[in-house]
C-alpha cells in the first residue's frame, strides 16, 4: 500500500503543477491585454451613448444590424455561441471598428444556465479563454439600454423534424432574455419574429391585424415567444417592438457581409443560397419543392425583402421605441413573387445556367405569404428600398462569388 501511494503523489503534484502554470499564464495574458484592471466603458451608461444587446449578431441577419448599429455611431455587444453564427463575420465587424468601446463578442449560450463565454476585446483572438457565466452574469455586467433579439433556428422545414429544439430555443431562450431585462432594468426590446406566425391567411395582403394561425412549430414557436413578451409587457413599462419579416435576401452593398450557411444545414437553407450554390457548382443543381400550389405557376408566392432594407427597419423601431409603448409590424416589400420567377432573376443575377428539379411539397411550407407594409410606413417612416429581385441577388452574388468558402474556419 505504502508503494502504490508513493506512485500516485507525483502525478498529483504533477497536475497541480500543471494547474498552477496554466492559471500564472491566463493571469499574465490578461494583465497584458488592453482594458485590464480597469473599468470597461460597456459596463457603464454613458449620455449619448446607446448600448445595444444582439443577440445572434455573428448571424447573416444579426451582423448586418449590427454593421448599421455601429456605423449610427451605437455601442454594440454581440451573444452568439456560433451555432449558425459565423467568427470571421465578427472579424469583419472588428477591422471596420477597432476603436476601443465599440463592439464586444461574448460566446454564450441564452439556453445554457452557465454559457461557456469569451470577451474577444479583454483576450487576444488567437488565445480563446472561456469563462464559465450565467446570463444574468452578463446582463450585470454590461449596461444594456437596448436588446434586439435575433438569436433564433430559423428554418421551417427543419422545425417540422426538430419541433422540440424549436421551442426550446426560440420560445424558452426569449423568456431567458425577458427575465434578464426584467432583472437588471433594460427597458427596450426589439424582437425579430416572423410572418410564419400568421400561417396561412384566408386572404392578402398581410396586415398586423390579420389572424395569427401558425401552421409549423417554427411559427408557432415565434407566436409564443411574441405572446410572452406581449403579456409580460402589459404589467412593465418596457418599450416594445416587435417586426414581423418575411424572405430576407441580399448582403451589404459593399461587400463587407453576406450570408453563410453551415454546410450540414444548406437543404434547409433560404432559397437565394441554393441558387448560389448551384451557380458555383456546389451543387448539382436547383431543387424546387411544390409546383402544385394554387398560385399562377404553381409555386410558392413570397415577399423577398433586402436585409439592408430590413436592418433599416430594426434601426428606425429602435429610435421609435417609447416607454410603455408596444409596437407590432409587418416588414416586407407588399409584393409577392413566385419561386420560379425568383429563380430566373437568380439565373440572370449569377450569368449561370442553372439545373432545376422539380420536386413534391416541402412539410409546413404554405402557399402565397405576402405583406401590406402600410402601418410602418406611416408610423415609422419606413418603405423597402431594394425592391428588384435582381439587384438584391446581385450583391448577394458578388459576396458569395469572392467568398466560395463562406467566413472561412472560424
Amino acid at each position: 500500500m505504502d508503494f502504490g501511494d508513493s506512485r500516485r503523489k507525483p502525478n498529483v503534484v504533477g497536475k497541480f503543477t500543471v494547474a498552477v502554470a496554466l492559471t500564472v499564464m491566463c493571469i499574465i495574458v490578461l494583465k497584458q491585454s488592453p482594458g485590464f484592471g480597469s473599468t470597461s466603458v460597456f459596463s457603464r451608461h454613458e449620455i449619448g451613448v446607446t448600448h445595444v444587446l444582439v443577440t445572434g449578431g455573428a448571424g447573416y441577419i444579426g451582423s448586418h444590424a449590427t454593421l448599421r448599429l455601429l456605423r449610427d455611431n451605437y455601442r454594440v455587444t454581440i451573444v452568439d455561441n456560433l451555432s449558425r453564427g459565423n467568427m470571421g463575420a465578427v472579424r469583419v465587424l472588428q477591422r471596420l471598428f477597432p476603436e476601443p468601446g465599440r463592439l464586444q463578442f461574448i460566446y454564450a449560450d441564452l439556453g445554457d444556465a452557465k454559457a461557456v463565454s469569451y470577451n474577444v476585446n479583454l483576450i487576444p483572438i488567437a488565445i480563446l479563454l472561456y469563462i464559465s457565466v450565467m446570463v444574468n452574469k452578463i446582463f450585470s455586467e454590461n449596461a444594456f439600454d437596448a436588446v434586439m433579439h435575433f438569436a433564433a433556428v430559423a428554418y421551417v422545414g427543419e422545425s417540422t423534424m426538430e419541433p422540440l429544439r424549436y421551442y426550446h430555443n426560440i420560445t424558452s431562450n426569449t423568456l431567458t432574455v425577458l427575465e434578464a431585462m426584467a432583472a437588471h432594468n433594460v427597458k427596450t426590446l426589439i424582437y425579430s419574429s416572423t410572418c410564419a406566425t400568421y400561417g396561412e391567411p384566408d386572404t392578402m395582403p398581410i396586415t398586423e391585424i390579420t389572424p395569427q394561425n401558425p401552421i409549423n412549430p417554427y411559427g408557432k414557436a415565434k407566436k409564443m415567444a411574441e405572446d410572452i413578451i406581449l403579456d409580460f409587457s402589459k404589467r412593465s413599462n418596457m418599450a416594445v417592438m416587435i417586426l414581423r419579416y418575411f424572405n430576407v435576401i441580399g448582403s451589404d452593398p459593399e461587400g463587407r457581409l453576406g450570408e453563410a450557411p453551415r454546410p450540414e444545414l444548406r437543404e434547409h437553407g433560404r432559397i437565394s443560397g441554393a441558387c448560389f450554390d448551384a451557380a458555383l457548382g456546389v451543387i448539382q443543381g436547383l431543387k424546387v419543392r411544390g409546383t402544385d400550389y394554387p398560385t399562377a405557376d404553381g409555386t410558392c408566392i413570397r415577399d423577398y425583402i433586402d436585409v439592408t432594407d430590413l436592418v433599416d427597419a430594426h434601426v428606425k423601431a429602435l429610435d421609435k421605441a417609447k416607454p410603455g409603448k408596444v409596437g407590432i409590424y409587418n416588414v416586407g416589400t407588399g409584393h409577392g413573387r413566385s419561386v420560379k420567377e425568383f429563380v430566373e432573376a437568380c439565373k440572370s443575377a449569377t450569368g449561370a445556367s442553372i439545373k432545376v428539379e422539380f420536386l413534391s411539397r416541402r412539410p409546413g411550407d404554405y402557399a402565397e405569404v405576402y405583406s401590406d407594409p402600410s402601418k410602418i410606413h406611416d408610423e415609422l417612416n419606413w418603405t423597402a428600398r431594394y425592391t428588384d429581385l435582381r439587384e438584391s441577388l446581385s450583391m448577394a452574388w458578388k459576396w458569395q462569388k469572392a467568398h466560395p468558402n463562406g467566413y472561412g474556419s472560424a
